[in-house]
C-alpha cells in the first residue's frame, strides 16, 4: 500500500520572488526614510533627475533645431514664439539651452566617472599596500592639488586640443587626487581592523581582502565624492566653454551660449546670459545638495545623530 503526499494546502513561494521583494522593500525604506531625513535634498534631487531626464528627452523637448539661425528674429527678447528668445543669429535660446544640457552634463558623468574612479583606484592600492608606493603616489597628488582646478583643467586642454574627449579628460584628471585622498584615508581606517588581520592570516590574497572585505566599505565615500563632484565639473566645463578651450562651437554647451553672448555686443541682452546662467547654477546647486543628503544618510556617525 502506497502513501500519497497531501498537496500543500498553501501555495509554496519560491525563494527568488521573496529576496525580489524584499529588495524592493529595502529600496522603497531607504528612499522614504532618505525622504524623511532630508526633504530639501531630495527635493533638490528632483530638480537633478528632471535635468538628466531634459538632457535626454532635449530632441523631443526643444521647441527648434539648437543650431538653426531664423534672420528675421534676430536678437529678440522672450516672446510668444521664442520663449528665452534668441541670440543674435536667430538662434532660438531655449533650444541652446536643452541641448546644451547634453553635452554639459556628458561631459560631467565621463569626467566624474572616470576621474574619481581611478583615484579611488589609486587610493585603495596606496592605502592597503603602504611603502615606498604610497609616499610617491601622496607626492604625485600633493603635485597635481598644488594648481587650481580650472588652471590644471585648461593647461590640459590647450595642450591637447579642443574637443569632447579632451575636456573629459581635462576635468577627469583634476578629479584624480580628490578620489585617492579620501579612498586612501577610508583604507588606512580599515586595514588593521580585526576582520582584516583574521583574513590575512587565513592565507586570503590580497586582491581577495581589497575586493571582499575593503572595497565595500568605500562605495558610500565614493557615491558622496562623486555626487558633489558633479557640479564642480559642471561649472570646470561651463569655464572652459566660455574662455575658449572648451567643446568647440557651434556644439551648444552652456559655457559656449555665454561665450558666444559676448559677441552681441559690449553689453549682450540680458537673456543671453540670465538663462545659460540660470542653467548652471540649478543644475549645480541641485547636485551639491544631493550629495550633501546622501553624505548625511550614509554617514554612520550622522544617522546616529539624528
Amino acid at each position: 500500500m502506497t502513501v500519497t503526499e497531501p498537496e500543500a494546502a498553501y501555495p509554496v513561494e519560491t525563494a527568488a520572488p521573496a529576496i525580489e521583494r524584499s529588495r524592493q522593500r529595502s529600496v522603497t525604506g531607504g528612499m522614504r526614510s532618505f525622504i524623511r531625513r532630508s526633504p530639501l535634498s531630495a527635493f533638490w534631487g528632483c530638480i537633478a533627475a528632471a535635468v538628466i531626464l531634459m538632457a535626454l528627452a532635449a530632441p523631443v523637448l526643444a521647441p527648434y533645431e539648437p543650431l538653426k539661425s531664423d534672420f528675421r528674429a534676430m536678437s529678440k527678447p522672450p516672446n510668444e514664439r521664442h520663449y528665452f528668445g534668441t541670440d543674435q543669429i536667430g538662434r532660438d535660446v531655449l533650444s541652446r539651452v536643452i541641448h546644451g544640457s547634453r553635452a554639459s552634463l556628458a561631459v560631467a558623468f565621463g569626467a566624474v566617472l572616470f576621474g574619481t574612479t581611478l583615484g579611488a583606484l589609486w587610493g585603495l592600492a596606496s592605502g592597503y599596500f603602504g611603502g615606498r608606493f604610497d609616499i610617491l603616489s601622496q607626492r604625485i597628488i600633493e603635485f597635481l592639488q598644488s594648481f587650481p582646478d580650472l588652471i590644471l583643467a585648461m593647461a590640459i586642454a590647450m595642450a591637447l586640443g579642443a574637443g569632447f574627449g579632451t575636456v573629459i579628460v581635462a576635468i577627469a584628471i583634476t578629479r584624480i587626487p580628490f578620489g585617492g585622498r579620501v579612498i586612501r584615508a577610508v583604507v588606512l581606517s580599515l586595514k588593521e581592523l580585526s576582520y582584516v588581520e583574521a583574513a590575512r592570516g587565513l592565507g586570503a590574497s590580497h586582491l581577495r581582502i581589497m575586493a571582499r572585505h575593503i572595497l565595500p566599505q568605500c562605495v558610500a565615500p565614493y557615491l558622496i565624492l562623486a555626487t558633489t563632484h558633479l557640479g564642480v565639473a559642471i561649472i570646470i566645463e561651463a569655464a572652459l566653454g566660455f574662455l575658449g578651450v572648451g567643446i568647440p562651437p557651434p556644439t551648444p554647451t552652456w559655457g559656449n551660449m555665454l561665450a558666444d553672448s559676448l559677441n552681441a555686443g559690449l553689453i549682450p541682452p540680458w537673456w543671453l546670459v540670465l538663462f545659460p546662467g540660470l542653467a548652471i547654477t540649478i543644475t549645480v546647486l541641485a547636485f551639491n545638495l544631493l550629495g550633501d543628503g546622501i553624505r548625511d544618510m550614509l554617514d554612520p556617525r550622522l544617522r546616529r545623530a539624528v
